[in-house]
């Protein structure tokens, strides 16, 4: 928690745009409601959401977000304090450092040694990477910043005893079970969550002993889910590891509860994604309040969340394809429901020609023999990765083949994880940019 002259400083990011992505800029409405009420002040909250939901042509109820079925308006007072275009990683990684760009008069953080940070991040991702709207944050750039961060002194570093809880699942990722007990005296300062796909594989590279901590909503290779589908809206309206940890923070008394207790109940609860964590784990002790809480709030007697009950989970990666077959379902006019059946023909068709481009990418750069264990499942929660080689190669093949912001193009993020592997292999990186650049230059046909 801070020191007694700290502040608690919170940034909130939705990373997509377009009302297929509803949920995302629907859970960071959410999120600050839960800060705000909970007494931390706008001016340290910073938020950044492209804006398109709210008074959206598809809304029903302009000028209204909800996260959840029936719920409450969760877009009122939010801040705009990034909006459209300067929803960047470039601006979030500025911001997070407290050092706006040049010519911005735009919020950041103006955090120092006595103060802490909470991050919360939701959009699409894959392996090693997550989305913004037009522009992608990698885990390279990211876990960079933190560490700077932390040299700079941007959080504060208090010491405590408390206690840890470890699973040696894998060398970098570590959850909490309910045995392997150990002492620890480091209280962590800097509290990052991610709801993602592919989430795990942002943080396998964080420091343990810089002070900060980070849940991610699915391990490395896993996807996350959405859930709510709104049939008058046509979207989803939540996600599943986001719904339960802000159901779990604000049916709880956060002076009673620990991100320990959090991280258990998210185990415990989430059935279809794998929560993870990150970096030190020393939060055994650490209430929730000391870093989403300014003020006392009046709650409930109850320190346990109750039995939270989700609805039409969902695979991200297959939301978009469902949100379409819904929309033909229930299309009456028969020349609309033509042209969304064209739509849905071009999407089989865009994701068959990725993967046939990302077999030949791999082709290029190993032997038959090594294709498929290269191609097959996801880049593993536990593999080492070159961060800097996987951005380097991923950003090249998003530029020069399917960029993965484009709507029609999104079904190439679950394919990163062929690049993670190759790297992993030993294949260069040089090696890797020319058949990239070879086979978009090649006519679809000669694909494999």
């Amino acid at each position: 928690m801070a020191a007694a002259n700290g502040k608690h400083w919170v940034m909130l990011v939705a990373g997509s745009k377009t009302w297929d992505n509803y949920r995302h800029q629907a859970d960071v409405c959410h999120a600050y409601q839960i800060v705000h009420q909970n007494g931390i002040p706008d001016e340290q909250i910073v938020v950044m959401m492209y804006d398109d939901i709210a008074n959206n042509d598809h809304n029903p109820t302009p000028g209204k977000i909800i996260n959840n079925p029936n719920g409450p308006n969760v877009y009122t007072g939010v801040p705009k304090d990034y909006t459209g275009g300067d929803v960047t990683p470039e601006n979030f990684l500025a911001a997070l450092k407290g050092e706006p760009k040049k010519n911005c008069l735009k919020k950041v953080l103006r955090s120092g040694r006595n103060d802490t940070i909470f991050i919360y991040l939701s959009d699409h991702g894959s392996t090693g990477l997550f989305c913004f709207p037009n522009s992608t944050l990698y885990a390279h750039d990211l876990i960079e910043t933190i560490k700077e961060m932390a040299r700079g002194n941007k959080f504060s570093k208090v010491h405590t005893n408390v206690y840890v809880h470890q699973l040696k699942s894998s060398p970098d990722m570590v959850l909490f079970p309910k045995h392997k007990v150990k002492d620890c005296f480091l209280l962590v300062q800097m509290v990052i969550y991610m709801e993602s796909c592919h989430s795990g594989s942002m943080f396998t590279q964080l420091p343990n002993d810089i002070h900060v901590y980070a849940v991610t909503a699915a391990r490395g290779d896993q996807s996350s889910y959405a859930c709510y589908l709104d049939p008058e809206r046509n979207t989803y309206l939540a996600d599943e590891f986001s719904a339960f940890w802000m159901y779990y923070t604000e049916s709880s008394n956060l002076d009673k509860v620990t991100f320990r207790d959090q991280f258990s109940y998210l185990q415990g609860n989430m059935k279809n994604s794998t929560p993870c964590c990150f970096g030190d784990e020393t939060t055994g002790k650490n209430p929730i309040s000391g870093f989403l809480r300014n003020t006392p709030k009046v709650i409930q007697e109850s320190t346990k969340a109750q039995k939270l009950v989700l609805t039409h989970l969902t695979h991200a990666h297959e939301v978009s394809s469902k949100i379409l077959d819904h929309k033909i379902e229930t299309e009456t006019h028969a020349g609309r429901k033509q042209v969304l059946i064209k739509k849905r023909e071009t999407l089989h068709q865009t994701k068959a020609k990725i993967e046939r481009t990302v077999k030949a990418i791999s082709q290029r750069c190993l032997p038959a023999s090594e294709v498929e264990d290269i191609s097959g499942g996801a880049f593993r929660s536990g593999s080492r990765m070159d961060l800097l080689a996987l951005k380097t190669v991923a950003e090249h093949f998003r530029t020069t083949c399917f960029d993965w912001h484009k709507e029609e193009f999104q079904m190439a993020l679950s394919h990163t994880h062929v690049f993670a592997r190759l790297c992993a292999h030993g294949v260069e990186v040089e090696r890797i940019i020319e058949a990239i650049t070879a086979v978009s230059s090649l006519p679809t046909e000669h694909h494999p």
